[in-house]
């Protein structure tokens, strides 16, 4: 395979975006997998797997219910870190950086783009939050299925996204007997990258 550096000197997300393409066409399930990172206001961290929605020289975006452990964490300390896998291609993608809430007209076009069922659903759940049975999650979803029968379904105020936006970005690619190959991209302090080469 070739070597980072060779495919792209200076900008990591045009590197990202060919490695994506390359697991979109290769990795059985979910190449947009990623995990994601947070912390809380104890410095104890968290890590979940959820799936990359958008991603473009800003940064990278997922949604969720912002009233979730994730979201009460980001919201407290506002740094993240993702780490994505390609198990089949050998590869990962580590990420780190502050995040962002992405825009209400950037919420609402992807939750429009969601199956009817899931956007019932994120309506219906209270992500994170205790559950006293399967039953009365099932009991809400029926109440929303009856109430927005013939209609679209609106986002819920909480549920949105967030964009993190990387002050580094690290390309690892297996090698041979462990001599792995690392790059990292680090934001320079203006808009462009300085690249290390990491010890595997």
């Amino acid at each position: 395979m070739p070597e980072p550096k060779e495919l792209t000197p200076t900008d990591p997300f045009a590197l990202f975006a060919k490695w994506l393409g390359e697991a979109e066409a290769g990795e059985p399930n979910d190449p947009n997998a990623m995990a994601l990172a947070t912390v809380n206001t104890q410095d104890m961290p968290s890590v979940r797997m959820v799936l990359l929605k958008a991603f473009d020289a800003r940064g990278f975006v997922f949604y969720t219910n912002k009233q979730s452990r994730k979201g009460d964490e980001l919201s407290g300390n506002g740094q993240a870190a993702l780490l994505f896998h390609w198990k089949s291609l050998r590869r990962q993608v580590r990420v780190r950086g502050p995040v962002e809430d992405v825009t209400d007209a950037e919420a609402d076009a992807y939750f429009a783009s969601r199956s009817r069922a899931s956007q019932l659903g994120a309506a219906a759940s209270d992500q994170s939050r205790p559950l006293s049975s399967r039953t009365e999650l099932e009991g809400r979803l029926a109440e929303l299925e009856t109430r927005y029968e013939g209609r679209d379904v609106p986002r819920p105020p909480h549920w949105s996204g967030y964009r993190v936006l990387p002050t580094a970005i690290e390309f690892w690619q297996d090698m041979p007997h462990r001599l792995h190959d690392r790059m990292v991209y680090s934001k320079d302090g203006t808009d462009g990258w300085q690249t290390t080469r990491l010890y595997p």
